[in-house]
């Protein structure tokens, strides 16, 4: 199972949410450089970034910052937020980003997702599904759209996607554990790469997601409040 310790940026500065909510933050560092160099001198195969700002807006505004973090790690990094037009994708691809995630788009134009797979290659596109009681939440989160979460990584399959970031936003910055019920059933209904996120606070819960058979764990708070061990997650669960 590999490891995703996440940054997520608002205002140039490595932050937290709470349930998605962009009233409930918490600054967890002015220099999110600093901490991509942490995780990755603790054993990190990858980094997940996520630009709060251009989830909210519908563009990207941390590109600099992010920039800054693709020059001086050596490890691939994946990026989400405010990713919605072809440009957009040219664009942080051209930074030396690996791979960009999509949520809002996938909801409101699947001929968008096609375009970008045909265009970059299905390596390169990752699917953002983030729900609340099964049902994917689009713009920031903001908005609640009238899809299940399961049935919008099936459509995404028929396109030719092969990995999905799976968050429950009610699990989301909680440190109470993920929502394994739902993720389970996104593994096995799918047969897709998920990458579990939202709720990870300890060893325990990377242990039962790994059970699950899932592809992937983003890891965000946890990390941030030392509920987590970087060097020895990454010893237990990637080596």
């Amino acid at each position: 199972m590999k490891l995703f310790p996440a940054i997520d940026i608002k205002n140039g500065q490595c932050v937290r949410l709470r349930q998605g909510s962009f009233r409930d933050i918490l600054v967890y560092s002015k220099m999110p450089l600093k901490i991509a160099k942490k995780w990755e001198a603790c054993g990190a195969s990858f980094i997940h970034i996520v630009d709060l700002d251009g989830a909210l807006v519908g563009h990207s505004v941390n590109d600099e910052v992010i920039k800054s973090i693709v020059k001086e790690v050596k490890i691939p990094i994946q990026v989400g937020g405010g990713i919605r037009t072809i440009k957009d994708i040219e664009n942080k691809l051209s930074l030396g980003i690996d791979r960009v995630i999509i949520g809002t788009k996938a909801v409101k134009d699947p001929g968008f997702i096609k375009e970008a797979v045909l265009t970059f290659g299905a390596d390169k596109i990752i699917i953002g599904i983030d729900a609340k009681d099964g049902m994917v939440a689009i713009e920031g989160w903001e908005k609640l759209s009238n899809y299940q979460a399961v049935s919008l990584a099936l459509d995404m399959k028929k396109i030719g996607i092969n990995t999905i970031v799976y968050t429950d936003i009610s699990k989301d910055g909680m440190l109470q554990g993920p929502n394994t019920a739902h993720t389970k059933e996104m593994v096995e209904a799918t047969g897709l790469n998920i990458i579990a996120s939202g709720g990870i606070s300890s060893l325990k819960d990377l242990e039962v997601l790994q059970e699950a058979r899932v592809y992937g764990a983003i890891i965000g708070k946890a990390l941030y409040e030392n509920k987590v061990d970087l060097k020895k997650a990454v010893t237990m669960f990637e080596k």
